[in-house]
């Protein structure tokens, strides 16, 4: 679980692979430029949002409390 993986290019995890390709950042680039980009994914796991380094967790926050 606390392992390093990769998040961008031909050896990232499958799973940042799908959330980069499904969710590009506010410019359309998909690949994660710097560390802490977080994503929001709901019960189904449908990406809900993309956010950079600078939000905050409190601004994820407000988008968290709809979704519960």
């Amino acid at each position: 679980m606390f392992s390093k993986i990769e998040v961008n290019g031909s050896g990232a995890c499958p799973l940042y692979k799908w959330l980069t390709s499904s969710s590009p950042d506010e410019e359309g680039n998909a690949a994660i430029a710097w560390n802490f980009t977080k994503f929001l994914v709901d019960r189904d796991g449908a990406i809900v949002a993309r956010y950079g380094p600078r939000v905050t967790p409190e601004e994820i926050g407000v988008a968290l409390a709809g979704l519960l």
